[in-house]
């Protein structure tokens, strides 16, 4: 059992003796005097925080932005980070010279989380265009100086190289740290996570974090015990099948985005929107679907397109469930305690697929969803002869519309079909009140989803909500 923490900081290991559930913004401004990545909203939203992250055992060679509030020294352990200090090595990096010259540098609390945002997307592509410079931004949400300087100075500025290890041995993952009274454990193979979850039944099972952490940067609460799944590589693995996409629980969104975008851009669109570069680096799709919440806009896309969920206990193994059995009701899930999430299969289309995904919220980015629409529709022509459609933010766990699905089978994809959708639709939903919307605003949002997809596929004018 180790009691130090080892890992690349600006290119020079560091070993470091701290709690592990210590966030990584506290272990750079506190302990190692880093002073220039800022805690703004020590939530995961404004992006002040932001670091580059390469993953240790990472296939891919660039780096992802991430958010240092939100982020575990345990989760760091054996990988390299980079702050804002070691972009430029103790100069102006190219793209820190050109926002200084345009005036779209900020105040000291921003602009270092824009800078190492930016520096994340030039580091995987030397040219990037203005949307892959918006969606990089769009986890950054101050804009003193507006959008225009700042994506000027992305668009001159050069490819800058990361710091990496600087030539030294990549550091050996220590399976445990402990420190202060917190331990942290980190698995290799299924089999060692579930002994470690039931050895030790009170541990937070920790993959990305992007919702767990919230109360631990808020001080609120402290972790003991951490499990964490990031090291076990069965859970890292993304295979694509002629049949189906097979999905490790560890993996991220922003991994499975690029994955699907392909197959189908319009999840890879929703995916996008689920949070910023920083989340979707970090947030696993297991961590996800885990959560069981009724607004999650990942389980209404994969149960529309006929996802699958595996989950594996030691005495009785694994067993494979259609992914909307696993939700029972608010917050509850078919997981047993002694089980786990391994994985998911999600079907690749077939001819004559349509998939659409649509999400409603009161902000493009960054936002949780009022609803999200999920269509999946076989068609003959333009009639519907196969339908699978989820919601989300319409019920207490995301829910087929197994009567919308009925009224529309057989018939032409027109308005009039999407008329009678709209009146079955009262038949699968009774949606709740809250301050982002109320009951009938819901079901006229739902209903006005499937209208879009009409039109869309009529190649009607849609009319987006504006970011």
């Amino acid at each position: 059992m180790n009691s130090v923490t080892s890992f690349t900081l600006n290119g020079e290991q560091v070993s470091v003796e701290v709690r592990p559930d210590t966030t990584v913004l506290d272990l750079l401004r506190e302990k190692l005097s880093h002073k220039g990545t800022k805690e703004g909203c020590a939530e995961g939203d404004c992006g002040a925080c932001t670091i580059l992250l390469r993953r240790a055992g990472a296939k891919e060679s660039f780096p992802r932005p991430a958010n240092a509030c939100i982020m575990t020294v345990a989760q760091i352990e054996a990988s390299e980070i980079t702050t804002v200090e070691g972009i430029g090595n103790g100069v102006l990096s190219d793209l820190q010279a050109r926002m200084a010259e345009n005036g779209s540098s900020q105040c000291g609390f921003c602009t270092p989380g824009i800078v190492m945002a930016l520096s994340g997307l030039l580091a995987r592509s030397s040219a990037p265009d203005e949307d892959d410079i918006h969606d990089a931004l769009a986890g950054n949400l101050c804009r003193c100086t507006g959008y225009k300087p700042i994506v000027e100075a992305a668009k001159a500025a050069l490819s800058t190289g990361i710091p990496g290890s600087s030539g030294h041995e990549q550091i050996a993952s220590a399976t445990m740290v402990s420190s202060a009274g917190s331990t942290a454990i980190k698995p290799t193979s299924v089999e060692d996570l579930l002994s470690a979850k039931r050895d030790r039944p009170e541990a937070i099972l920790l993959a990305g974090g992007t919702d767990l952490a919230v109360p631990l940067a808020a001080y609120e609460t402290n972790w003991p015990e951490i499990i964490l799944t990031g090291s076990v590589s069965a859970l890292r693995e993304l295979t694509v099948t002629d049949e189906a996409y097979e999905i490790g629980a560890a993996v991220t969104w922003e991994e499975l985005m690029h994955a699907v975008a392909d197959d189908y851009p319009s999840f890879a669109t929703l995916i996008k929107r689920f949070g910023s570069t920083q989340i979707r680096s970090m947030g696993t799709v297991g961590g996800n679907v885990g959560t069981a919440s009724p607004i999650g806009d990942g389980p209404p896309a994969m149960i529309a397109l006929g996802a699958s969920i595996t989950l594996q206990s030691l005495d009785r193994g694994e067993r494979t469930l259609p992914l909307e059995n696993f939700f029972l009701d608010y917050r509850k899930t078919e997981m047993a305690n002694d089980e786990i999430i391994v994985g998911f299969s999600l079907p690749r289309p077939k001819p004559g697929q349509l998939f659409r995904s649509y999400k409603i919220s009161k902000r493009y980015d960054q936002d949780i969803s009022t609803v999200c629409g999920a269509f999946n529709l076989q068609l003959d022509g333009d009639v519907v002869t196969g339908a699978r459609i989820a919601y989300g933010g319409m019920a207490a766990t995301p829910k087929r519309a197994v009567h919308g699905e009925k009224a529309i089978h057989g018939k032409a994809l027109n308005r009039e079909t999407a008329n009678a959708f709209g009146v079955a639709l009262a038949e699968d939903f009774t949606p709740l009140t809250d301050w982002r919307g109320t009951d009938t605003y819901r079901m006229r949002v739902a209903k006005g989803l499937f209208a879009r997809l009409v039109a869309d596929h009529a190649g009607e004018r849609v009319e987006v909500m504006a970011p």
